[in-house]
């Protein structure tokens, strides 16, 4: 009846641009339990084995196969989603928002926004199966949405001496 809104807390990832942009990799690795949406309740009930069990499945891990350019700023990044044991081949529809030279620390960030659809079923998150059990409280599908900064240091600020 109303979109539920949540994120997850806890992650680790890398980005390796290479010279041609389409061989750049990311991998994500996202700690399944740190997923809050307000609701405690909610919170719990998501950790659990209805939908993403993070006793036996405590990460998501993406890892990109390759960039693929659409025109302008839109590209589409390509790899494989592992969720609740299971592994897809997905694509993150991206726009590129640009690069910032400075900063904190004389660093190089750049930013990038990423959305897709992910199928319950397809990651075994069998939502059918808890609408026979009376709980109508999910539909078929999750909206994925990655608000992204990676940031480069163009020297390390060094340590002081002891």
């Amino acid at each position: 009846m109303a979109h539920v809104h949540g994120r997850f807390e806890r992650f680790d990832g890398g980005i390796q641009i290479a010279q041609d942009m389409a061989d750049s990799r990311v991998s994500v690795r996202i700690d399944a339990s740190s997923i809050t949406t307000g609701n405690t309740t909610r919170d719990n009930h998501l950790r659990s084995a209805d939908f993403l069990d993070v006793e036996r499945f405590p990460y998501i891990d993406f890892t990109s196969t390759r960039f693929a350019y659409r025109g302008g700023s839109k590209w589409s990044l390509l790899g494989s989603l592992t969720m609740h044991g299971v592994s897809r081949s997905v694509a993150l529809d991206t726009t590129y928002l640009g690069t910032v030279n400075g900063g904190y620390g004389q660093e190089l960030r750049c930013a990038a926004l990423a959305t897709a659809e992910l199928h319950r079923e397809d990651f075994t998150l069998n939502w059918r199966s808890m609408l026979a059990r009376g709980i109508a409280v999910v539909g078929p599908t999750v909206q994925l949405e990655l608000d992204v900064q990676a940031m480069y240091r163009t020297h390390d600020t060094p340590t002081p001496p002891e």
